[in-house]
């Protein structure tokens, strides 16, 4: 028969780390370099690993979406019916085994048997319900009496901290405990903050690295316990940032391709009238194009800024080439990264510019990881120069298994280590 597997993705575990901070072996597991999908960003390496194909087949291009029909951006979009193509499970699911996920992205609605996700309600009047959301629904309650409130003010903002991963693995041993899925994603959140924060070689970081070996070797030991074999596997590395920011919104703004509204002072962009939007994330951004005669014209603007390493035109062919995707893709300098502003002057900094409001923001915000003082209000900073850690371009990630994979070459890529593991998982 087939093992039990459990597989726990861990943000930000890329192989410069690893080795330059000498964790080439953690819970027990040897762990080596392989090549990470591209862009190399949450939500695209995790519909990669589900799927064991490129984000031009599974359209999960970035953290966040444009719809061309409604003019609208969002990010951490939940629905598991954003990840197109079979799963790597389905074999499994379809002999009678059962899959579980437990925090990661886009598991709402997935062909899973259990499943644990982050699922905050906000209130009208303001404030926010700490809530998670569970399948079974019953799995909630068991987490709340014996776990407490999932801390979500510790797994994104200023308050972020690695120790979130704690919470994470008491989740995991709870729900185990009245659950037994063949096949189990984990997700562990534990890098990715400080590493972001200060850079992935400041010594601040060390902490983080200590609490994942913890963490992991917690994991490895209930996963033996359990029957399973263990998959510890990174999904991009941080690189450090030296540079400020590319602001691919505010050159399309002066050139006249993104329009904007003022209200009371404050520019919101509007993307009805905008022939051109970047939608930032880390190191990338997917511009889109209302007009296919614009596209040369702005990728010669952006071009001629001199601060993108790559400044690409859509193709079919390209890995990240899906309909979802801009038709031009924005890679920053090594050292730099692409920031959502379209303002330089603070004074336009639209009011969620300062808030933690993930949702609501047209690109990803790493500055929300910082507390600022802005409009004489405390809120998050507007400083995008406090960031020290980026991701997104190709790059090496860590691996390791608990048992050898099959049909895996030496540095294979993200995908095919997927598609090997899917090979291994119990289907009888």
């Amino acid at each position: 028969m087939s093992p039990k597997w459990m597989i726990v993705n861990v943000a930000g575990l890329g192989w410069s780390e690893v080795s330059s901070r000498r964790l080439s072996r953690v819970a027990g597991i040897d762990l080596a370099p392989a090549a990470s999908v591209f862009p190399a960003v949450t939500c695209t390496a995790q519909a990669s690993f589900r799927t064991a194909s490129e984000p031009r087949k599974h359209g999960m291009v970035a953290n966040g979406l444009f719809d061309r029909r409604l003019r609208k951006a969002s990010l951490w979009e939940q629905s598991s019916a954003l990840v197109e193509g079979p799963r790597i499970w389905e074999a499994a699911r379809a002999a009678g085994r059962s899959v579980g996920m437990f925090f990661w992205q886009q598991s709402l609605g997935e062909a899973a048997d259990y499943v644990i996700s982050p699922a905050p309600v906000h209130f009208h009047h303001g404030g926010m319900a700490m809530e998670t959301y569970t399948r079974p629904t019953e799995l909630a309650r068991l987490l709340l009496a014996q776990c407490g409130r999932f801390p979500l003010n510790r797994y994104w903002g200023p308050l972020a901290s690695p120790k979130v991963g704690d919470a994470v693995v008491a989740c995991t041993e709870a729900a185990l405990a009245t659950v037994a899925p063949d096949v189990l994603f984990v997700y562990l959140p534990t890098l990715d903050y400080d590493l972001q924060r200060f850079g992935p070689a400041d010594d601040r970081c060390a902490r983080s690295f200590e609490l994942l070996r913890r963490q992991l070797c917690r994991l490895a030991t209930f996963a033996e316990k359990r029957g399973f074999e263990l998959l510890v596997i990174g999904d991009y590395a941080i690189a450090a940032v030296n540079q400020a920011p590319a602001l691919p919104n505010v050159t399309l703004r002066k050139a006249g391709f993104l329009a904007t509204r003022i209200v009371r002072g404050m520019a919101y962009p509007d993307l009805h009238a905008a022939r051109a939007f970047a939608l930032a994330d880390h190191e990338i951004a997917h511009v889109y194009v209302k007009n296919p005669a614009d596209v040369p014209r702005v990728a010669d603007a952006l071009a001629a800024t001199g601060v993108y390493e790559s400044v690409a035109i859509k193709t079919p062919e390209c890995p990240w080439g899906h309909a979802a995707a801009g038709e031009i893709l924005l890679t920053a300098m090594k050292g730099s990264w692409c920031a959502y502003p379209w303002w330089t002057d603070r004074r336009e900094a639209p009011d969620y510019a300062t808030h933690v409001d993930i949702h609501s923001k047209p690109g990803y915000d790493p500055c929300e990881l910082f507390f600022g003082v802005n409009r004489c209000r405390p809120g998050t900073s507007l400083d995008s120069t406090r960031i020290r850690g980026t991701h997104g371009r190709r790059c090496d990630i860590a691996f390791g298994s608990s048992t050898p994979l099959p049909d895996l070459a030496s540095n294979p890529s993200f995908v095919a280590i997927a598609a090997a593991l899917g090979k291994s998982l119990p289907s009888r």
